[in-house]
C-alpha cells in the first residue's frame, strides 16, 4: 500500500488519485496514518461484501476447506511438505 502525505494530495492530486484508483493509498498528515483514499469501486466492493475473501471459524468452515486443510496436516504429520504431491 502507499503512503502520501496530505501535502502531496494538494500539491499532486492527480499522482495520488491514480495510486487509489489502482489500490486503496494511505495519507498521512504529521507522519501518523490519517485517511484511506481508495476508487468507489473498491469501497463499494467492501461495503457490500463482494471481496470474494471470506472468513470461517473453524467450526464453520466450508467441507470442502476442512477435506483440503485435512489432506495438508496429514501431510505434515508424515513429514512431507504441503507443498509435496499426495
Amino acid at each position: 500500500m502507499r503512503h502520501f502525505t496530505t501535502g502531496d494530495l494538494n500539491k499532486q492530486v492527480g499522482d495520488v488519485t491514480d495510486a487509489a484508483a489502482r489500490e486503496p493509498v494511505v495519507l498521512t498528515k504529521h507522519r501518523k496514518p490519517r485517511f484511506v483514499l481508495m476508487s468507489y469501486d473498491h469501497y463499494e466492493r467492501m461495503r457490500t461484501g463482494g471481496d470474494l475473501r471470506e472468513v470461517h471459524r473453524a467450526s464453520q468452515m466450508p467441507d470442502a476447506h476442512e477435506e483440503l486443510f485435512g489432506l495438508a496436516i496429514d501431510r505434515l504429520v508424515r513429514g512431507e511438505g504441503y507443498d509435496d504431491e499426495p
